[in-house]
């Protein structure tokens, strides 16, 4: 697959570098990397794009302007792209008025457009998070995602001691934090496990916004603790045949086992 990524600043290049380091070998993957400096509003997209760009099938959209996004029609025509993969983890650098514009010039073009808010909710079929996840098909952004978007782990637990031994990476966020976390988890107890692994990921750290957004019609919270929770929930489903949960009856005491 030939990817022609849009990237300026860490957001960005991290994302680029993680694509070439742990994607596919059968991916060639581009850069532009564009001005600091745009207009408001772009009439002229020649006037800013370089003279020409390379042949691609994905355009991965990594921009940090709000502005940017205009030229991804322009992009579209200019390497003959089949579908484009934008992830939102900043409302900010790409406003839901201005992704419906170009998903609709996208569409007019019979190019697919994904969004994916965060884009570690990215997977195959779907993206999203919460009662705002959606479905798309789209081939090219399903074959992106089965090697990057929302988290899968693999975790090898000692049953006797309870503590995860290693973490199998088996799809990663496109940052790279599920590897980071994955090794962090080694020795950490299945109890602590959920808890520890958001606190990992902050560490990493996540560059999604601090800014608190309604993420759904219940769920007005941080992209970057959104991004969080599903790497927690990933951490959850592995470690749930483990974890020792008690029930409390009134009036009674529950031990550890659960038993009263």
């Amino acid at each position: 697959m030939r990817i022609l990524a849009i990237a300026r600043g860490r957001w960005g290049e991290r994302k680029v570098e993680m694509a070439r380091t742990r994607g596919p070998k059968g991916w060639d993957i581009q850069v532009w990397t564009p001005p600091r400096a745009l207009p408001l509003i772009i009439d002229e997209p020649e006037e800013v794009l370089p003279p020409s760009l390379p042949p691609s099938d994905l355009v991965l959209y990594l921009g940090e302007n709000p502005s940017l996004p205009q030229l991804l029609p322009a992009i579209v025509r200019a390497t003959g792209a089949r579908a484009v993969l934008a992830p939102i983890d900043n409302s900010a650098w790409f406003p839901t008025g201005l992704k419906n514009q170009i998903r609709e010039e996208l569409s007019s073009l019979g190019v697919g457009a994904v969004f994916p808010k965060p884009h570690c909710s990215l997977t195959p079929l779907t993206c999203g998070y919460g009662r705002a996840v959606e479905t798309y098909d789209v081939p090219l952004v399903a074959e992106y995602a089965r090697a990057f978007g929302r988290p899968q782990l693999r975790l090898q637990i000692d049953p006797e001691s309870r503590t995860i031994e290693r973490a199998e990476v088996l799809r990663s966020a496109p940052c790279g934090s599920t590897y980071f976390v994955g090794e962090k988890l080694a020795g950490v107890p299945v109890d602590s496990a959920v808890l520890e692994a958001g606190l990992f990921h902050h560490h990493y750290p996540c560059l999604a916004s601090m800014t608190k957004e309604w993420i759904d019609d219940r769920l007005e919270d941080t992209l970057m603790h959104v991004a969080g929770f599903i790497l927690q929930e990933e951490v959850a489903k592995e470690v749930a045949p483990y974890r020792q949960v008690s029930y409390i009856v009134p009036g009674e005491r529950a031990g550890e086992d659960g038993k009263v």
